[in-house]
């Protein structure tokens, strides 16, 4: 079997933003590729330091290690997103994983901590670093595409980001990595997909395995030593009226060893619209029309949570 390709991510030093336009140029770049990037220097930009990775890493190794009694008691609902389960879709296929949800209490969804010394503080913190590290790349992203920095963080003030924590035991019937997506004698630890929102913000722990689609093949993602991986998503393709594609991606699974991974999802305002920002518009006519984000995220987790129907895309609003 031929070995899996790598994916020749940009390595980008982020140390300097909102101000430093090689930065801004290194990610502008990116996004125009593979949208898809390695972030260092978050440390000099948020909160998100090796102390707090390396509390959150043992705050999740301990809740999946744990009795599975502990996280039945804090499974997640139709009526509330926030919580454990293992039993997720991506596209209609069940994922090979286990995962710990919690994002900001609301009306619907409030968050649900197991009973685990030191695990609720070692998660908050690991949150709230992610929200600092947020701000900038998303402020880096609207001077990428030619906005004001501050442009978008009206829309973000009351944002509705989540934290995922994900499992991924070793698994007896993984795909290959050149294997053909959705077929089923072919097991994914997670199925094909583009993020729904604006971009992720990835800690991965373990044997590589995130798989990104560029040009009808798919390279393996490798994360270098003390990096992050940031992707966009749904609605920065949307803002970008297309200059920007939204990767998708796919998760391998492995028979031997288990793998764990920290995804934290930058989310809008329940009732913004997203649409092609002004300044992709002066350049090439609207393909979207607004999409309000509470009524689509509502709608692809419905997707996520039991097997409903065709998954929600913003292809369904665009316009030509």
């Amino acid at each position: 079997m031929s070995a899996a390709p790598r994916a020749d991510l940009a390595i980008i030093d982020i140390s300097g933003l909102p101000d430093d336009p090689m930065a801004l140029a290194a990610i502008d770049a990116a996004c125009r590729t593979w949208g898809c990037f390695h972030v260092r220097g978050h440390a000099a930009v948020s909160t998100l330091n090796d102390h707090v990775i390396a509390e959150l890493r043992a705050a999740m190794h301990a809740f999946f290690a744990g009795d599975h009694a502990v996280k039945q008691a804090i499974e997640r609902t139709a009526d509330n997103a926030w919580g454990y389960f293992d039993r997720e879709l991506t596209k209609n296929t069940k994922d090979w994983k286990e995962i710990f949800d919690v994002g900001p209490a609301d009306g619907r969804n409030q968050p649900q901590w197991p009973a685990i010394a030191g695990f609720k503080h070692a998660v908050s913190a690991y949150y709230a670093a992610c929200e600092s590290l947020a701000q900038p790349l998303l402020r880096a992203l609207a001077a990428a595409l030619g906005m004001p920095g501050n442009y978008l963080d009206a829309d973000f003030d009351r944002h509705t980001s989540f934290l995922r924590l994900n499992h991924y035991p070793p698994c007896p019937t993984p795909a290959a990595h050149d294997a053909e997506s959705g077929h089923p004698d072919h097991t994914f630890a997670i199925s094909h997909h583009t993020d729904s929102g604006a971009l992720t913000i990835l800690l991965q722990d373990g044997p590589p395995a995130l798989q990104l689609l560029r040009d009808g093949r798919w390279y393996l993602v490798e994360a270098p030593p003390d990096t992050l991986t940031v992707n966009i998503g749904d609605v920065v393709q949307v803002w970008s009226n297309d200059r920007y594609a939204a990767p998708v991606h796919r998760v391998l699974a492995n028979a031997n060893l288990p793998r764990f991974s920290v995804p934290f999802f930058l989310n809008p305002n329940a009732e913004a619209y997203y649409a092609p920002l002004p300044s992709a518009r002066a350049v090439t006519p609207p393909r979207y029309r607004p999409i309000n984000w509470g009524e689509f995220r509502a709608r692809r987790a419905a997707g996520d949570y039991a097997d409903i129907g065709a998954e929600v895309q913003i292809s369904d609003y665009r316009l030509d």
